[in-house]
């Protein structure tokens, strides 16, 4: 073996220098141009020395509406997001994806990739947000890829016959509690161990 390869984390090599990222996000609406994320977590995927993909402790940051932003009652009443609750500690968008780009772009350079690709649930929705987030807040330098990501929905329907984040995770002998749902930490650890179960039981097409 090489010594480049030697140092090389395995999970490099599994997704062709990508590392996976899951993330959740909390919105108040649907709009991602005009409606609020209050909510984002991310989970870093790693793999141990068994070759199993793992996920690191997730991180999570409520956020204040940017100026402007709409909230839809009816997604406040559905996720039960006070948005101006004080005891939140809701931080202003641009420090949220600072602190989250800035953690995401150390677990690049430690698994020796070259970028982060966003695994979510109905990952579309959440990569939108994030790319109007960056967009409203004149970020320069993503960490993520602009438009590919990994969708746990797609990925569960396959596996399990089941698009449903609960039911998926039900399905594949995951423990979900509804009540706990709907919170972008929570989501973020369920997507995080869906994708990991499922991923860690499909081998490259390589190793065949």
């Amino acid at each position: 073996m090489s010594t480049e390869s030697s140092l090389t984390h395995p999970i490099a090599q599994r997704f062709r220098g990508f590392l996976p990222v899951v993330v959740d996000i909390e919105t108040g609406g649907f709009n991602a141009q005009s409606d609020a994320i209050l909510e984002i977590a991310a989970s870093v995927i790693s793999m141990n020395a068994h070759g199993h993909l793992i996920a690191k402790p997730a991180i999570s940051f409520n956020v204040m509406p940017f100026r402007g932003a709409n909230l839809e009652r009816a997604a406040l009443e559905f996720t039960g997001i006070d948005p101006y609750h004080p005891l939140r500690n809701a931080l202003p968008e641009t420090e949220v994806f600072e602190q989250l780009f800035s953690h995401i772009r150390k677990a690049i350079k430690q698994h020796s990739c070259s970028r982060a690709v966003l695994v979510g649930h109905n990952s579309a929705f959440d990569h939108s947000f994030i790319n109007a987030a960056i967009e409203r807040n004149e970020i320069k330098r993503s960490p993520f890829h602009p438009f590919t990501s990994f969708d746990t929905a797609t990925l569960a329907g396959i596996a399990c016959g089941q698009t449903v984040l609960a039911k998926a995770c039900q399905s594949c002998g995951i423990e979900f509690d509804n009540q706990e749902a709907h919170s972008a930490l929570y989501d973020t650890e369920k997507t995080a161990e869906l994708f990991c179960l499922i991923s860690n039981h499909i081998k490259p097409l390589n190793s065949f």
